[in-house]
């Protein structure tokens, strides 16, 4: 008897709109060059944990950071598109490098107010970077429905 591969979700990490990857305007995310996934337009000012893991990567601007599972599947948060040009402003981090976060564990607060004043796009692409250890990759959300941070699955993956 055959084993069955090992199935997982990756949960919203922020609440909005979905919003297909190959129609994201920034080639970097709809060419995959990062990793596979979707894009979320962020509604809500906090960030959340969309899966079990380690925090791998948190850059210094605070604009993205990755999480690590326990399979070794990295998966990534970028919230905006440009929110790199703020330097950090209007991002506050409520975690760090080397940290251990359970799904739905807030890890960034967004001053929204302030980003929107900046005219800082806020479609959040949520990716599989090392998607060549992922056998089966599926988005159960359709691109125009909204999702709830920590609520909804946006990506279900098997390893």
């Amino acid at each position: 008897m055959k084993n069955e591969p090992a199935s997982y979700q990756i949960i919203a990490p922020i609440s909005g709109k979905i919003i297909e990857l190959s129609t994201v305007p920034d080639p970097v995310f709809s060419e995959k060059l990062t990793g596979d996934g979707l894009a979320i337009l962020a509604a809500s000012d906090e960030v959340l944990a969309p899966c079990d893991g380690e925090i791998t990567l948190f850059f210094d601007t605070k604009h993205a950071f990755a999480i690590t599972t326990s399979a070794g599947v990295q998966v990534l948060v970028h919230v905006g598109l440009d929110t790199v040009i703020m330097e950090g402003d209007g991002i506050t981090a409520l975690h760090h490098t080397g940290d251990k976060v359970k799904a739905g564990t807030p890890i960034l607060r967004l001053d929204l107010p302030l980003l929107e004043k900046r005219h800082i796009n806020l479609i959040s692409p949520v990716l599989i970077v090392n998607y060549d250890k992922v056998r089966r990759l599926v988005t159960p959300e359709r691109p125009g429905e909204r999702v709830a941070a920590g609520e909804d699955a946006v990506l279900e993956y098997a390893v």
